[in-house]
């Protein structure tokens, strides 16, 4: 699970970052641009520092960072979409990704706890 995890989250990264280009170079959209490429790339970030978590609480507690950093991102996505930055089909596309990451970074904390208490 954790490769899945690996993978997805840096290809999801490097996504943000030629979003955050391509929104600064043609759209000259700043702000919101820079906040969307610092929380889309702490998920695979927080994913690989989760990796060598000292425990597995702090496994738990990096994902769970990503987790929130995803969710962040997501409403960046939203922000940008409802502002016209984004289209419709750019959007649903990003947004299935965060979603796919979501399910993905909760499974992982969930099954991760449950061996905590088992």
């Amino acid at each position: 699970m954790a490769n899945i995890i690996n993978e997805k989250s840096f290809a999801f990264a490097v996504r943000y970052v030629k979003m955050a280009q391509h929104l600064q170079d043609t759209k000259k959209e700043f702000i919101m641009s820079k906040q969307l490429l610092r929380c889309g790339t702490s998920v695979g970030a927080n994913v690989r520092e989760a990796q060598y978590g000292e425990s597995k609480k702090d496994f738990i507690h990096k994902l769970a960072i990503a987790q929130k950093e995803c969710n962040e991102s997501l409403y960046w996505v939203e922000l940008l979409y409802a502002t016209s930055y984004l289209t419709e089909k750019e959007y649903q596309s990003i947004q299935m990704d965060l979603e796919e990451l979501l399910k993905i970074l909760t499974s992982i904390i969930v099954t991760t706890k449950k061996t905590i208490n088992d």
